[in-house]
């Protein structure tokens, strides 16, 4: 030994380079350099020994050992490992860097003999040693497979040396394989406790075996895939092996060791022992099943916890055995063993009808549970099933009790089984049930997402569709703050997620088809197991990783397209987010309510109010105390129920399922939308009030209690979660394609209650509510209706529900739904549902409303939403939204419509609501609204309906104002509103073809009689649509072509084609007609109001129509409107009552005429241009003549104030407008009769002084234009009607005609000063007619009671007399106003007024009427008495005439001083009487003694001078003499020679002395002789007119002087003298005065004997007294007179024997003359006596004495 030191130290010394690492490469060649150590490592010196390893380790580690050398080392190595402690751990820390520093050195014996060595010290007792030595040998063995590695690395280049055995058959290896099957064989061998065949050593633990061989698999799973020698001893030694002991009963360790072996083998080596793998599999499940030791039980549930977590291995454990036909279905039994494993022990887990908090065992130690789940109170009273037992335990499932710190699986220092839970099975469940969820989810998930359409979403957004699962912050934290509903994405950028079953060439095709298949399985036994799960008493990690495992189990399916397992899923889910006892005692409670307290109203806390439905923020408030309160006590007996927290953490779940997959869920969105609305009812119903929070046992706990009480206050975050996931899964439709959305909307819709066709009595009947028998829900996930029929107080609240969810996908997807066509969008499902929804009569009141309401507003969003875009897309779009507002009404519209009162009223209430939305849509949107014009016009109009639905009645709707009614008062205004903006805003943008619509909407209003105030307004938009037409084009361009006889279809039809130049013509015509239509409505103030307006356009725009269209517009409008007026005056003419009706068409009639009257005054030049004017003047003169035949005088003065305008008017300018027949026509108007009832009853109470007025103004207008053509038979009529006119005018307002004519008489008196003589007849016929009116005042017998009745004439008489004077003056020349007997009349007239004088009561300021006929009389005969003699003239007018001069002058001399009036100025009339004699006497002396005139004529004459000269009233015995018959004949004097008896008593003198004294000389006048010599031609009379012809003498016949000279002065029968203007020899006036001497002499014989008697029988009683002045005065000038009068000589008859020329008078009177004087002489009477002697003396000259 010393040599072979010193031999190595020299070789030490030796080495040149003192560097480590190549003094150890240098040290490598010497192959002696060890001899020292190997001698020493044999002489069991425990000193050698250690310094030897320790320096053969140094010499192992620094690669410093030289290979020859191997062999001994190991050998050495092997004999040192007797040695110390030290020394043996010194070897073991050498062999794994000798294997690892010549490991291609090291193989065959070497490796043998280096695991023999750690097999050797693995045997120490010393545990130090022994587990070190295991630990080497683990690692020695590792290398051995380490080796292999390389060796496959470096190819095929090292040579092999030897074969084993393999499946099929042998396979030759090199070195490190064959160095490797043989270690790991005989490892093997020894664990199955059998004799290695290559190893050196036996007595191997089993549990060091185990450890080896998983060392083995662990650390080189690779190299058993690749050597098929490493497979089959796998195949042949390992897996029986653990079959086999895992069907004995081996301990805990090998247990564990064994399931850690195969547990590797199924991670890593499953393919390659395909039936072993499964058989393991099922003894592990069956152990799982059946075992009864907990322990095992949990290895088992462990090892299936790790497959489980590895979801690649799931795939291909399903694939080779429950995916093969044939081969066991190992899987799905382990699912099913799951479904029994978790409801094997219910009271364990807590299961009951929720979950609920776990209680730790009061008996044990455990400590108390630190949950923060957010759990609200359940209404669940009772504990869940099963109960504590005696000896106490935990309940539920919760991390404080149910986990172990270590699994079994990794607790390989225990021989004996660790203490588990009981609950830990049932957490490894949830685990497997977690993980498998996990990885469905994370191998699916990736695949939907299409490569081009990826989003990278924010954290926030990573629980959407990609991951659905409730997030770790979600379980703790609350949820992001709810956002108002907006579009979060474009529909357009995320379709629908892929199916990944769909990509079948895609490389994880048939990975994805076994996921499917697994699901398709399994998904029943993991359904089972869940939903157990669900109703156990968990803590919070354990429900969310539950809840999370449920949902994204189903969101897999859901992608994977598996509908059953999904829908399956989704229901459960729903249960229980909202678990149907609670949903049924919700509804119950309900019905309990509604039965006790029907009165009771909403509660303070409703969502009603809440756009959304569901979880109203503004709501989300903990309940008070005092709410709290009312709801405890609200029923001893009953505790409303509600959702917990974990129903809400369920319920937002299944949002998120519907979030992620809403676009697939196509029929199953019901049970997502379903459970949704039956949460919002039961959170509705209990008032979203928070009660006391269930524990899962009926034990003390403190901490759940304390828990329960810090939860109740976090109710209103996780409804806050909930609702944002709510708001979330609508919000997440706007990112659907638009199947999957129109799915979502029609889902949606099948919320709302169907209501099959029930009676409608129900609706006005109280009803029960239904027992709560009808009410118990199902178990299947169908909807469970709340009690809503209609006599429940409250709405109902799912509908409510339902609509506002409509309402909310409807403003989340607007773009959609207006980007797309209707069908597709989902708008025609969405807008129809809501439809039927507002229209269902068993719908409440409240759910209709929503609906309407709903609708409007996404209607009026929509509308906003397009306003901004371009008018092409815009159209189509807003057309759809009108026609939506129209379909929502056409239900309600319905004739077989059956409804109730109240439901009508709903109704109205609906209608209301969509009119009300068409109004804010046209304050909103209505500048740009550019189509559906027409259909805003049908909504408006929808207010109105046909009562008789007859064919004739519906043919006559828009014209008939009765048959068109209104639905309610109370729809009135809101349509009218839209219209009102239609006609104040938007005239501009309403198409030409909707003026159509527009003008029939406008009559709507105008004719219904609801809102009388809205129809007077509607008016007046037709003056708006005309100004705005009419502000279109500059002229408007009417033709005849537009009119069509049958109605308004041309212009309809030319309205409705814009391009048309014509259109806007034909749209202002039909404006007019339909307000013409108007102007027919039965209220006044309707008809008036259009009338006016009508006129008003017309006029306003008259300047713009050319003559044409003016003639359209008469005949088509005004005429029209004529026509209709004259029919409504005729149906009331006809009625026989008398109301106030009459008067008020008669109003509206007037108003039509005036306007009519104002049209034709203004735009007459325009009018008479046109070539059909006459007829059009003719049309309106017989509409006139209608109206006229109505006989109203308002309308009457209407008519003829038009007429007498326009004629006016025409007669105004300077060319003539009318042509004689027009003129004509409208004198066969005027003269058709005066314009008063002719029914010969003159409406007293009425003036028709106006009407008549006016027709006479009509006169003198028309007879300025006819003047020229004015015949005698015109002025006949004319003078007719005037005449009857004057005489039926009433006296209306005036005070009195007597000193001023009415206003009536001064135009009627006009037309006469007006009316041109000069036409033959004229004259005479106006001279009647004058006359006539002159003798209207003197007619009547009792003047005083005319003028009380305020119509006496007396003005206008006296004017007549002017009139009547100025026409005979002008026309005394013409013949005819003789012949005709019109100057006889005028002469007549003329003469009672003079006759009557005083007698005439009527007293006049101005000149009397006596007088003022008394100087017209003078001047028209002294223009007319020249003509009358020098014309020829029928005798008989001439005697008429003559005879009423005679009446003149006897009236101008006579009066009735006693019947004068107080005040008369007698003395004045005396004069002005006396001078008109004396004028008229100069006018008709001599000719009133012509031949022609009749002697009782002039004796007339006479007569009346003889007694106007009687200035005492003579006594009455001689008052027979003079008053008597025949007191005229002188032959009466015979009777006055005898005396009479004297009288005492003096009459006084007559108070018109002086016309007495006039009226006596004029006696003597014409009884005094003729002297031929004195110059006294013939009265010539110079007419006031130059024109007349001289007078020439009156001639007589030579009969007609025969018959004179013959003394007959009556007229002949046969013989009838005329005048005659001849050369025959004119009558002189000798003859003249001849015949007026012997006519007057007789008188004046009588009238001288009366004073000579009156003195003769009076004086002598006198005695000496004198005689009264005025006898004195008379009887001396009587006798002066007739001393000096020389008499006409004929005129006297001849005293028998006595021949006197001139004296025969006193011849006549010599009796009485002698009597005088004696009684002169005897009273002494000188003056008499003398002038009476000197009478006498006179005589005697005559008589020759």
């Amino acid at each position: 030994m010393d040599f072979n030191t010193e031999k190595s130290l020299e070789e030490l010394k030796s080495l040149r380079n003192p560097a480590e690492a190549q003094i150890a490469g240098e040290l490598a060649q010497h192959a002696n350099f060890v001899n020292p150590f190997i001698i020493a490592c044999g002489t069991k010196n425990s000193k050698f020994t250690g310094i030897a390893i320790v320096c053969l380790q140094r010499l192992i580690v620094s690669r410093a050992l030289p290979r020859s050398r191997l062999s001994q080392v190991l050998e050495s190595l092997q004999q040192a490992t007797s040695a110390g402690l030290d020394v043996q751990l010194k070897i073991l820390q050498a062999l794994p860097s000798l294997l690892s520093n010549y490991a291609t050195d090291v193989k065959g014996e070497l490796l043998v003999t280096a695991l023999n060595i750690c097999f050797i010290l693995q045997s120490s007792k010393n545990a130090i040693v022994n587990n070190t030595s295991a630990a080497t040998l683990q690692q020695l063995v590792v290398s051995v497979f380490d080796k292999v590695v390389t060796e496959d690395k470096s190819g095929t280049s090292s040579p092999t040396i030897g074969e084993a055995p393999t499946q099929d058959g042998t396979v030759s290896l090199r070195a490190a394989a064959m160095d490797a099957y043989r270690v790991f064989n005989d490892i093997c061998l020894l664990t199955e406790n059998q004799r290695p065949e290559y190893l050196r050593f036996s007595g191997l633990p089993q549990t060091f075996g185990l450890e080896l061989i998983e060392s083995v698999l662990t650390n080189h799973a690779a190299i058993f895939s690749t050597h098929p020698e490493q497979a089959n001893v796998l195949r042949t030694r390992v897996m029986p092996f653990i079959i086999s002991a895992l069907r004995g009963k081996p301990n805990f360790a090998t247990s564990v060791r064994l399931v850690r072996i195969l547990y590797t083998l199924l991670r890593r080596h499953l393919s390659l022992l395909p039936s072993e793998s499964g058989e393991a599999l099922d003894i592990l499940t069956q152990l799982l099943d059946q075992d009864t030791a907990l322990w095992k039980r949990s290895l088992c549930m462990e090892v299936f916890r790790g497959i489980f977590a590895d979801h690649g291995l799931l795939r291909r454990i399903f694939m080779l055995y429950d995916a093969k036909e044939g081969q066991k279905n190992v899987l799905k039994n382990l699912t099913a063993t799951f479904v029994r494993v978790s409801t094997e022990k219910p009271s364990v887990i807590g299961l009951g009808h929720q979950s609920t908090i776990p209680v730790a065992n009061p008996y044990g130690n455990a400590g108390t549970s630190n949950d923060q789940v957010m759990l609200e109170a359940s209404g669940v009273t009772g504990i869940i099933s099963g109960s504590v037992g005696s000896d106490g335990h935990n309940t539920g499932i919760s991390t404080q009790w149910s986990t172990m710190r270590v699994p079994c699986i990794d607790q390989l220092d225990k021989t004996d089984p660790p203490s588990i839970p009981e609950s830990y099975v049932y957490s490894l469940t949830l685990a497997c049930i977690t993980s498998l969820s996990e990885g469905l989810a994370k191998f699916i998930l990736p695949l939907t997402v299409p490569s081009d359409g990826r989003r990278k979403r924010s954290s926030k957004q990573d629980s959407g569709r990609d991951s659905p699962a409730p997030s770790a912050d979600d379980r703790t934290d609350p949820l992001i703050e709810k956002n108002p509903l907006e579009r979060t994405a474009s529909f357009k950028r995320n379709p629908v997620p892929v199916n990944p079953l769909l990509l079948e060439n895609h490389p994880l095709h048939a990975e994805v088809k076994v996921c499917a298949a697994f699901i398709d399985e399994c998904w029943p036994a993991i359904l089972a197991t869940c939903s157990t799960f669900l109703y156990a008493a968990m803590d919070s990690e354990y429900y969310h990783g539950l809840v999370r495992a449920f949902q994204k189990f189903a969101h897999v399916a859901g992608l994977l397209q598996l509908t059953t397992p999904r829908d399956a899923f989704l229901t459960t889910l729903g249960k229980a987010a909202v678990p149907p006892n609670v949903f049924s005692a919700c509804l119950n409670a309900g019905a309990r309510q509604q039965a006790t307290t029907p009165g009771t109203s909403e509660p303070a806390n409703s969502i009603l109010s809440n756009a959304r439905g569901l979880l109203s923020v503004d709501s989300l408030v903990s309940p008070s105390a005092q709410t709290a309160e009312k709801q405890r006590q609200h029923s001893a007996d009953f505790t409303p129920m509600t959702l917990n927290t974990r129903n809400l953490l369920c319920l937002r779940a299944l949002l998120n399922l519907g979030i992620a997959l809403g676009p697939t869920l196509s029929s199953t969105w019901s049970i997502i939308l379903e459970t949704l609305q039956q949460a919002d009812f039961v959170l509705f119903s209990s008032g979203k009030t928070a009660g006391r929070t269930a524990i899962a046992a009926k034990v003390p706990d403190q901490r759940a209690e304390q828990e329960a009480t810090v939860l109740l206050s976090n109710f209103s975050t996780e409804i806050r979660a909930v609702e944002t996931a709510a708001s979330r899964l609508f919000e997440s439709t706007v990112d659907f394609p638009n199947p999957a959305f129109v799915e979502v909307v029609e889902a949606v819709c099948n919320l709302l209650e169907k209501h099959g066709d029930k009676a409608s009595e129900a609706e006005s009947r109280p009803q029960s509510p239904p027992s709560s028998a009808g009410l118990r829900p199902t178990m299947s996930h169908k909807r469970v209706l709340s009690i809503s029929t209609s006599s429940l107080a409250g709405p109902n609240q799912e509908d409510q529900f339902a609509l506002a969810k409509l309402g909310d996908l409807a403003t989340i997807n607007m773009e959609r739904l207006l980007s797309y066509p209707p069908d597709i969008s989902g708008w025609t499902p969405m807008i129809s549902e809501l439809i039927n929804t507002l229209s269902s009569a068993p719908n409440t009141a409240p759910v209709r409303a929503r609906a309407a309401e709903t609708l409007v507003r996404i209607l009026l969003e929509a509308a906003t939403a397009i306003a901004s875009q371009p008018q092409d897309a815009r159209g189509p779009i807003q057309k759809r939204i009108l026609e939506a507002f129209r379909d929502s009404l056409l239900p309600l519209q319905l004739l077989d419509r059956d409804v109730s009162v109240m439901t009508h009223a709903t109704d109205v209430d609906i209608h209301k609501i969509i009119l009300e939305g068409l109004k804010s849509l046209l304050e909103n949107c209505g500048e740009t609204l550019t189509f559906g014009w027409e259909i805003t016009f049908e909504i408006i109009d929808s207010i109105f309906f046909i009562r008789d639905r007859s064919p004739e009645a519906m043919k006559e709707a828009l014209s008939s104002q009765a048959g068109l009614v209104t639905r309610s008062v109370k729809l009135i205004r809101p349509s009218f509103s839209s219209l009102q903006l239609i006609c104040s805003d938007f005239l501009a943008s309403l198409p030409n073809a909707c003026f159509l619509n527009l003008v029939d909407t406008l009559y709507k209003f105008c004719t219904q009689f609801d809102d009388l105030n809205v129809a007077l307004t509607t008016v007046t938009f037709f003056w708006a649509i005309s100004d705005f037409l009419s502000g279109k084009s500059r002229s408007i361009s009417i033709t005849e072509d537009m009119m069509d006889e049958s109605g308004d279809q041309a212009l309809v039809k030319l309205a409705a084609e814009p391009s048309h130049r014509g259109s806007g013509a034909a749209l202002w015509m039909l404006l007019l007609l339909r307000l013409t239509s108007v102007a027919t409505d039965q209220r006044l103030e309707l008809r008036n109001s259009a009338i006016q307006t009508l006129m008003r356009i017309i006029s306003a725009y008259g300047d713009s129509l050319n003559p044409v269209a003016w003639s359209v517009c008469i005949k088509s409008v005004i005429f029209r409107l004529l026509s209709s007026i004259e029919k409504e005056l005729q149906a009331v003419k006809e009625s026989s009552s008398k109301d106030k009706t009459h008067g008020d068409w008669n109003e509206t009639a007037i108003v039509v005429v005036q306007g009519v009257s104002e049209l034709f005054v203004s735009y007459l030049p325009v009018l008479a241009t046109h070539q059909g004017f006459a007829k059009m003047w003719q049309d309106l003169l017989n509409h006139f003549a209608v109206m006229l035949d109505v006989q109203a005088l308002d309308i009457n003065a209407a008519v003829y104030s038009a007429v007498r305008d326009i004629l006016r008017s025409c007669g105004e300018r300077d060319t003539p407008t009318f042509n004689k027949a027009s003129i004509d026509l409208a004198w066969d108007l005027w003269s058709r009769g005066i314009p008063v009832p002719h029914d010969g009853k003159d409406d007293k109470s009425a003036d028709n002084q106006k009407c008549l007025l006016v027709w006479v103004e009509t006169l003198l207008e028309l007879y300025s234009l006819i003047q020229n053509d004015f015949g005698v038979e015109r002025i006949r009529r004319m003078l007719i009607l005037l005449r009857d006119a004057m005489q039926h005018a009433t006296p209306g307002a005036y005070a009195s005609d007597v000193e001023y004519v009415t206003p009536l008489q001064g135009r009627i008196l006009e037309v006469f000063r007006m009316v041109k003589t000069d036409i033959p007849g004229v004259p005479s016929a106006m001279i009647t007619q004058v006359a006539e009116f002159v003798s209207l005042a003197f007619a009547r017998e009792n003047s005083a009671q005319a003028a009380a009745e305020k119509r006496t004439y007396v003005a206008m008489s006296k004017e007549s007399m002017s009139i009547l004077e100025t026409l005979i003056v002008k026309n005394a020349s013409d013949a005819d106003i003789y012949e005709t007997g019109a100057f006889a009349t005028a002469l007549s007239v003329l003469a009672r007024p003079i006759i009557l004088k005083y007698q005439f009561k009527i007293v006049t300021k101005s000149i009397q009427p006596w007088r003022q006929a008394t100087i017209s009389a003078l001047a028209v005969l002294e223009a007319t008495l020249g003509h009358i003699c020098a014309i020829d003239l029928p005798r008989a007018t001439v005697q008429t005439v003559w005879q009423i001069i005679v009446s003149i002058a006897n009236g101008i001399i006579s009066a009735d001083c006693d019947a004068a009036p107080a005040g008369t100025k007698l003395m004045e009339d005396q004069d002005f009487d006396v001078a008109s004699f004396h004028k008229l006497r100069e006018l008709i002396i001599p000719s009133l003694g012509a031949e022609v005139i009749p002697d009782k004529t002039r004796k007339a004459y006479a007569d009346g001078l003889f007694r106007t000269s009687i200035i005492h009233a003579p006594a009455p015995a001689e008052a027979s003499a003079i008053y008597g018959g025949g007191g005229g004949d002188v032959a009466g004097l015979g009777s006055l020679y005898k005396k009479r008896n004297g009288r005492t008593v003096d009459p006084a003198p007559t108070k018109r002395s002086t016309m007495s004294e006039v009226c006596l000389d004029e006696l003597f006048s014409l009884v005094a002789a003729h002297d031929e010599t004195v110059s006294t031609p013939s009265i010539k009379v110079q007419p006031p007119t130059p024109g007349f012809p001289p007078p020439s003498a009156t001639s007589f016949s030579p009969a007609q002087q025969q018959q004179q000279k013959s003394g007959e002065g009556g007229e002949s029968a046969a013989a009838k003298p005329t005048v005659s203007t001849s050369t025959t020899a004119a009558e002189t006036t000798h003859g003249l005065h001849v015949r007026l001497a012997r006519t007057a002499a007789s008188y004046l014989i009588l009238r001288c004997a009366l004073s000579l008697r009156a003195y003769v029988a009076d004086q002598p009683l006198r005695g000496r007294m004198p005689q009264p002045l005025s006898q004195r005065r008379e009887l001396t000038r009587i006798l002066r007179c007739l001393v000096e009068l020389r008499s006409e000589p004929e005129a006297i008859p001849d005293t028998p024997n006595v021949d006197s020329e001139s004296m025969k008078h006193l011849l006549r009177l010599y009796p009485l003359l002698v009597d005088s004087v004696q009684v002169a002489g005897t009273a002494g009477d000188d003056k008499v006596l003398s002038l009476v002697r000197e009478a006498l003396d006179v005589i005697g000259g005559e008589l020759g004495i």
